[in-house]
């Protein structure tokens, strides 16, 4: 069941755009976040943090935790308090410390689309819109099960292997590649960028990793700037109806820069490309950890859409987003300064008591379960929600479809990146008959 939580109301949490009495602020050890066994599974944290308060500070860092539901929206109902220009992320130094890691000085700082304030984010996002319509995705439904349908017999003819490798991966990359009017020949080159951006946001990049991650963003800028100055070159009446064709037309009427068309093009490599890649992963490794439901959804496929649903609520592909606070203000009775950071958590949010009955249990029969906050919430709602969702239920119909069985395989036992911010395996070792 979910409960809504409604508007900011003073009764739930102090008004704390006005003056009121703040009260001591509760935090927790920002190292803990770091841990092995957080990255690993994160809910006990995440219950511990929401136990203390709405809102947790990360004791050495000038950031916090937004642990409650209730809280979570607040805080995306005021953008003019808390922005979303991407300046800065969480770090672990290599000497065990966190600390924020400036993206600015990195030159990588991003404010577009998922990282842009208004009146950009409303414009990109207004632009891109056509070709993201229902009839558009409904129209790459047979694309995507070819894919899908072909990768899972590659599986069925080995008698098993990598979930992720094969199919968990590579559809997210096939589909990201087609919105954006990529040749086939980018696949490989697509999936690799695609799994970059929670490397970077992830926590624990030593140095020379932040080197090669800086130097694949700047391939991958240079690769999409050639793509998308091609597409531009192209007269207007003869341009298809990709993203990218999209975009070239914004351009050209100064609704938005070439550069900020080449971040959006790049942003969405992660956003429609690795937090996809999580789902499909986390959803077959949520089946096969729960006894006899694959068994219940092949015998009745109409209720993939309600699992899927619940998957992204209980293993949300993004565990956070960042918040940065513009002046002096407070949340939930947290005192804030400008130039603090707040941490969105979607993955704690989705597993709240307040907020969903038998919250750590997956139910196929939850009322509004599309009500989570696993794809974001208010103006930033992911937008490409509906495509990760037809992916997740076409690569589930066609592994269903294809098999008797499906089982974990023992030896390799399933293990996530280590990241705070996605929830992703690394692999997923199946046997299938």
């Amino acid at each position: 069941m979910y409960r809504p939580t409604g508007h900011h109301h003073p009764g739930r949490y102090p008004d704390t755009q006005a003056t009121c009495i703040l009260e001591p602020m509760p935090s927790i050890d920002a190292s803990d976040i770091f841990s092995p066994s957080a990255m690993e599974d994160p809910y006990p944290l995440y219950a511990r943090m929401r136990a203390l308060g709405p809102v947790c500070g990360l004791d050495g860092t000038r950031a916090f935790f937004v642990a409650r539901h209730a809280a979570i929206e607040e805080a995306v109902r005021r953008p003019e308090d808390f922005s979303s220009r991407l300046s800065g992320v969480l770090v672990c130094g290599d000497d065990g410390s966190p600390r924020i890691f400036d993206l600015g000085a990195s030159g990588i700082a991003s404010d577009v689309i998922a990282t842009a304030d208004a009146p950009d984010h409303a414009v990109q996002r207004r632009l891109l819109m056509p070709p993201l319509k229902a009839t558009r995705i409904a129209a790459m439904e047979e694309g995507i099960r070819g894919f899908a349908s072909e990768r899972v017999a590659q599986l069925l003819r080995a008698g098993g292997g990598d979930w992720c490798d094969t199919v968990a991966e590579a559809l997210p990359a096939y589909v990201v590649m087609n919105l954006l009017g990529l040749d086939d020949g980018a696949l490989d080159a697509v999936r690799r960028w695609a799994m970059m951006g929670g490397d970077l946001l992830g926590g624990r990049v030593n140095a020379a990793q932040m080197d090669t991650l800086l130097q694949e963003t700047t391939a991958m800028g240079a690769f999409l700037g050639a793509h998308f100055g091609r597409r531009l070159a192209v007269p207007a009446a003869r341009r298809g109806t990709t993203l990218t064709d999209t975009l070239a037309g914004g351009v050209e009427a100064c609704l938005i820069s070439p550069e900020q068309a080449i971040g959006i093009l790049m942003i969405l490599f992660g956003a429609a490309g690795e937090s996809t890649a999580s789902l499909l992963g986390c959803a077959v490794s949520l089946m096969l950890r729960t006894p006899g439901l694959q068994d219940r959804l092949r015998a009745e496929p109409r209720l993939i859409d309600a699992f899927v649903e619940e998957a992204v609520r209980l293993e949300t592909p993004f565990k956070f987003h960042y918040r940065i606070v513009t002046r002096e203000t407070g949340l939930c009775g947290t005192a804030l300064r400008a130039g603090d950071r707040l941490l969105l958590g979607w993955a704690s949010a989705n597993r709240d008591a307040e907020t969903w009955e038998s919250a750590d249990t997956l139910r196929l029969d939850r009322a509004h379960g599309q009500r989570h906050l696993g794809f974001g919430h208010g103006i930033h709602f992911c937008i490409g929600a509906p495509i990760a969702r037809l992916e997740a239920r076409v690569a589930l119909e066609e592994l269903l479809r294809q098999t008797r069985c499906i089982a974990l395989e023992p030896e390799r036992p399933a293990r996530h990146v280590p990241s705070i911010f996605i929830r992703r395996l690394e692999h997923l070792q199946l046997r299938l008959s």
